[in-house]
């Protein structure tokens, strides 16, 4: 358990949000093509993003601060997928919102 505790919580929700967008990635494979295979995968990689966000919200202990962050990343790298892997269009508002974003998690990782 030390060791888990010994790790920045922000590495730990940026593993956690890897994870989330793993799944997301998966989803929208899903939804390209439906496989079994591709849910059993999604279902694997949320698993272990909820796994990997255990220790972070146990060593900063702040709900309010850990999971905004970590929803902010997920959503970032949700957005990211779409636009590198898959060729989503992001609006001008969209790249806006992902900006206050980025401001959102540097503020409340220094909370």
């Amino acid at each position: 358990m030390k060791f888990l505790l010994s790790i920045n919580y922000i590495i730990w929700l940026v593993v956690s949000a890897l994870f989330f967008a793993v799944g997301e990635f998966l989803s929208k494979k899903f939804a390209l093509n439906p496989k079994l295979l591709y849910v059993i995968l999604m279902l694997v990689a949320y698993s272990f993003g909820v796994l990997v966000w255990l220790p972070a919200i146990l060593q900063r202990n702040s709900l309010s601060i850990v999971g905004t962050m970590w929803s902010v990343l997920s959503l970032l790298t949700t957005i990211l997928i779409g636009v590198l892997i898959f060729k989503e269009k992001l609006s001008t508002v969209g790249i806006a919102g992902m900006a206050m974003a980025i401001i959102a998690i540097i503020l409340l990782s220094i909370a």
